[in-house]
C-alpha cells in the first residue's frame, strides 16, 4: 500500500483483504460520509444511513482493521467518533484488470460513484429550494454530457489535467470562507461505435458458422 496524507492507493495483489472489506456497499458509504461531512459517531451514520448503529458500529472497526479510518477526538467518553484518514481511495485499472477480485473492486466502486451522484443531485436541489445555497451556485453548477472522440493517450491527458487542475484550486480556494463542498464526478468511459458493433457481430456469427459446417 502507498498512501500519503491525502490518497490511499490500492494494491490488488497487496491489497487483498483490504479490497474484500471494502467491497462492501455500505461500507464505502460510510467511508463517503465520513470524508464528506468529517467525523462521526456509529450512530449518528446510522441515522444518516437508515442502518442500525450495531451494523454501522461493526463495518467501522473493518474499515478501522484495513486503515481506512481511525478513531477521532472524543467529545465525549460514551461514544466512538470516526474520522477517515484520506480523501481519496485511488489504483491503477490496469493492475485491478489482471485478477478477478480486482475487477469486481472497480466495477462495485464505479456504480457506488453514480449512486453517490444520483444522492448528491437531489441534496443539491433541496440545498438551493431551501436557500442553503446562494444563487451564485446557480450558474456555476451542472451535469455535463460529452462524447468526445480521442484516443487513449489524449483520454489520459485529459483526466490529467482536469485532476492537476482541481488540486490547484483546491489548495487556491482552502481558506476562502465563500467556498463550499463540490461534488465532482469526472468519467472517460470509450464505446464502440453502432456500425462497427454490427460489423464485429457479423464477423462472429460467420466464424459461428464455419466452426459449425467444417
Amino acid at each position: 500500500m502507498d498512501s500519503d496524507e491525502h490518497k490511499r492507493v490500492l494494491d490488488p495483489e497487496r491489497d487483498t483483504a483490504a479490497l474484500k472489506a471494502l467491497t462492501h456497499p455500505l461500507r464505502i458509504q460510510l467511508l463517503g460520509l465520513l470524508r464528506q461531512d468529517g467525523p462521526a459517531t456509529a450512530s449518528e451514520l446510522a441515522a444518516r444511513t437508515g442502518e442500525s448503529s450495531a451494523s454501522t458500529s461493526y463495518h467501522l472497526r473493518v474499515l478501522a482493521k484495513y486503515a481506512f479510518i481511525a478513531e477521532a477526538e472524543h467529545r465525549d467518553g460514551r461514544e466512538r467518533r470516526w474520522r477517515a484518514l484520506h480523501t481519496v481511495t485511488s489504483w491503477s485499472n490496469e493492475s485491478m484488470e489482471s485478477s478477478e477480485a480486482g475487477r469486481a473492486f472497480v466495477g462495485l466502486a464505479r456504480r457506488r460513484q453514480i449512486e453517490h451522484l444520483e444522492r448528491s443531485l437531489a441534496r443539491y436541489e433541496a440545498d438551493l429550494a431551501a436557500g442553503r445555497l446562494g444563487q451564485e451556485w446557480v450558474e456555476a453548477s451542472g451535469i455535463t454530457d460529452l462524447i468526445p472522440r480521442l484516443t487513449a493517450e489524449s483520454l489520459t491527458e485529459l483526466l490529467d489535467t482536469v485532476a492537476g487542475k482541481l488540486e490547484e484550486l483546491t489548495a487556491r480556494d482552502a481558506d476562502d470562507p465563500r467556498a463550499e463542498h463540490v461534488v465532482f464526478l469526472a468519467a472517460g468511459l470509450p464505446f464502440v461505435a453502432t456500425g462497427d458493433r454490427k460489423a464485429e457481430d457479423r464477423e462472429t456469427k460467420a466464424l459461428d458458422a464455419e466452426d459449425l459446417n467444417p
